[in-house]
């Protein structure tokens, strides 16, 4: 049975990985052997500074799912590489390191940081927070997409991954963009902006007022966002979105998505990814289907009622 997959010039030995932000560091819920298992792991998002990220609260679970307003809560690149890149290293997988940054030339300062650094498989430019008190992001604006999107490109070597946000019209047209600019596969879709309102205290939860759902309850949502750009544009897509089982990430999959990152489902059931991996092994083996391709983008040429 074959899962591996390819971005770019990098084979991934299968699918699955994790949603930055979602996912610690360190081992605390896995031994290294279990992460190992990974196809790739994506660890929380890195900015050029540290960053202290919003008031609390930050989290409030909703039907479904949650809305989070942490603020890309972290120490900052430099801490990033000497306290906790070498850990992740020694495990020997595909590492996607997720950046965010204020302005171009701060996403190129970042880059070039992780260039050529052992185990460092891509870039994922995060263009598309939604909790960051921003009046628009890179990924709501074709041009600010490709801009930065081409000047990243332009400055590093290593894959680029352009995450991008369902808070937009068209998302097709943020994606071709990207494309164009240069960006070697696409992740969508990022949380929705949501809000909650404490009815009895008559004012936002979150101390951010408003911030990003996911969960299930955006599942649907991100499953046509993954459909619709994997019919207009010719990259790879890692599509994600309330994926909490091994049947939600095969919709992706058939979709148009050529990996599939779990997110919130971490926050829940720790071992979800390896669950859901081992999900699709066992929907593959039962069908006998050899090949992950045979299901990547299938659904696209469905027959329309099928």
């Amino acid at each position: 049975m074959n899962l591996s997959v390819k971005i770019a010039n990098i084979q991934f030995s299968n699918p699955v990985t994790v949603a930055s932000g979602t996912f610690w560091y360190k081992d605390t819920y896995y031994t290294p052997e279990e992460m190992r298992q990974f196809g790739a792991l994506t660890p929380k998002t890195v900015t050029l500074e540290s960053r202290e990220g919003n008031p609390p609260p930050r989290i409030v679970e909703t039907p479904a799912g949650m809305v989070n307003a942490i603020g890309i809560d972290n120490d900052g690149a430099d801490d990033f590489l000497v306290a906790k890149l070498p850990g992740l290293q020694a495990l020997g997988i595909p590492l996607i390191i997720s950046i965010s940054a204020n302005t171009t030339e701060d996403f190129i300062t970042l880059a070039k940081k992780f260039d050529g650094l052992p185990q460092v498989a891509a870039l994922e430019l995060n263009l598309s927070c939604p909790n960051l008190q921003k009046k628009i992001l890179v990924a709501q604006d074709a041009q600010l997409t490709h801009a930065t999107v081409s000047a990243v490109k332009q400055a590093v070597n290593l894959p680029v991954i352009a995450k991008l946000s369902p808070n937009v019209t068209r998302i097709t047209e943020i994606a071709l963009a990207a494309q164009e600019a240069g960006a070697d596969a696409l992740a969508l879709i990022n949380t929705l902006g949501a809000m909650v309102i404490d009815v009895d205290k008559r004012r936002p939860l979150l101390g951010n007022r408003s911030g990003g759902l996911s969960g299930p309850a955006i599942r649907p949502i991100a499953v046509k966002m993954v459909y619709d750009t994997a019919q207009a544009v010719k990259i790879p897509i890692i599509g994600m979105g309330g994926i909490m089982t091994a049947r939600d990430a095969l919709e992706f999959l058939m979709a148009g998505a050529t990996m599939v990152a779990v997110g919130t489902a971490n926050f829940v059931n720790p071992e979800a990814p390896l669950d859901i991996l081992a999900g699709i092994r066992s929907y593959m083996e039962k069908r006998g289907i050899g090949d992950v391709q045979d299901i990547i983008g299938c659904a696209l040429d469905a027959e329309e009622g099928r």
